[in-house]
């Protein structure tokens, strides 16, 4: 199964910038023989946790939370940066290789104590899950694991984030 998807990622070379190699999933997500294999991945390895929530992180993180909650009979939380969401938020600001960035949840979003996984679909260097994180457990949410489509090993994104939680990913760079 992780195979089929590997396949179907798309180097993209110097985007966004030179030197870079993007990983594209667009190629798996117009598949719908990878896509389903994806979710079917995540559902799987999710379905005895006693799930909640699903919450994505913006954006490619929303295309799984929606099915993968779905299939777990869970809700979605969304997690976007910032202004675009309408109620009353909570940020967290994160360091980047250049500058600093924002995210924001609803403050009323997740209840104390519910049981939430973090959806994105790739991990680099982890500051963006690793903030994603701390905005679900600030406004009450106790994180059962972080799922990845890809993780970029070589970038060690997971010492980012926290040591007692479930990391799981799909494919590895």
């Amino acid at each position: 199964m992780p195979a089929l998807v590997k396949e179907k990622v798309r180097d993209i070379p110097d985007f966004p910038k030179p030197g870079i190699i993007f990983k594209d999933i667009s190629t798996v997500i117009k598949d719908p023989e990878a896509f389903k294999h994806v979710i079917d991945f995540f559902v799987d390895k999710l379905k005895d946790k006693q799930v909640d929530y699903i919450a994505g992180i913006e954006s490619r993180g929303f295309l799984f939370a929606g099915p993968i909650a779905y299939n777990l009979g869970a809700g979605v939380i969304i997690i976007r940066k910032p202004g675009k969401l309408p109620a009353e938020t909570v940020s967290v600001t994160y360091d980047l290789e250049y500058g600093t960035d924002t995210i924001e949840i609803h403050k009323d979003a997740i209840e104390e104590g519910k049981r939430v996984v973090i959806m994105d679909d790739l991990l680099a260097t982890g500051g963006t899950a690793s903030a994603a994180c701390k905005l679900v457990e600030k406004v009450g949410g106790k994180i059962v694991a972080i799922g990845f489509m890809i993780d970029l090993t070589f970038l060690n994104g997971k010492s980012k984030l926290p040591e007692d939680v479930e990391v799981i990913t799909m494919v590895e760079y």
